[in-house]
């Protein structure tokens, strides 16, 4: 079972609420304050964290970051309850591949808990199954892409070669799809840099590209990935893709 914590100070009626819309749906949820000592309590249990924002979270710079640190090194979610300036507030100390889902205030209860619980589902399957890291600077397509793969597949995403390359040193995902053409550090770049550690140089390896004439093709496969996908395709052709990669564990690339 699913253990939620929501960390909130205060709205108790609509944290109470939560809680009880959570445990109904089959989940276990408690809440606890916005320190550091009560967050560590429960930190073995969690599978999903939740902030119910509210102004604490402008003084809790400490905590935040605490939040930060656990997310990473457990590989767990963050969902974000609030207003705007709450939520870019604690975006500025979260990054993005650790928050699931963020609502804005005010929100209709019955729909937030029908989001909730496809999240929560979610997460549940996809721990079971195999872990994405998709490495991507357009914020966009990665929102595109892991909401097409993240129904079956468990989803991290970063935004730049080197948010990569940190969330690497402490997972080990089974597979890496990598933007080709990136800013200051690009795909073939960051290649490098995974197949020179020891503990990450057997992870495969699909690059990400937008370019499909024959020479582009060429340069991207010459430095031998495990495959290549177009930006272009379908959500369909990108999951049957993902899918065989897994399936086969091999790339048959002139079907794509």
């Amino acid at each position: 079972m699913a253990k939620i914590t929501i960390i909130s100070k205060g709205a108790v009626f609509m944290t109470d609420a939560l809680v009880k819309n959570l445990e109904t749906s089959g989940f276990e949820a408690k809440i606890v304050p916005p320190t550091i000592e009560a967050i560590g309590q429960e930190r073995d249990d969690t599978s999903i964290y939740l902030i119910y924002a509210g102004d604490f979270v402008f003084g809790a710079q400490d905590v935040l970051f605490y939040l930060k640190d656990t997310c990473i090194e457990d590989d767990k979610q963050v969902i974000i309850v609030g207003y705007m300036k709450e939520i870019t507030e604690i975006r500025n100390a979260i990054p993005d591949h650790q928050v699931a889902r963020e609502f804005e205030r005010p929100f209709d209860m019955k729909a937030l808990m029908s989001e909730l619980v496809k999240i929560c589902m979610a997460d549940e399957e996809r721990r079971k199954g195999k872990n994405i890291l998709l490495v991507d600077d357009d914020v966009s397509f990665l929102k595109m892409m892991k909401e097409w793969l993240s129904m079956k597949y468990y989803i991290t995403v970063a935004r730049s070669g080197m948010q990569a390359i940190t969330y690497i040193a402490n997972h080990k995902p089974d597979l890496i799809l990598l933007d080709y053409d990136m800013p200051i550090t690009p795909g073939p770049q960051v290649m490098e840099m995974i197949r020179s550690e020891h503990n990450a140089k057997e992870i495969p390896i699909i690059f990400l590209t937008g370019k499909s004439d024959k020479e582009s093709v060429m340069r991207v496969m010459s430095l031998r990935p495990q495959g290549y996908l177009l930006k272009s395709l379908s959500k369909e052709e990108i999951t049957e893709a993902v899918d065989h990669f897994f399936e086969t564990k091999k790339w048959e690339m002139t079907q794509y």
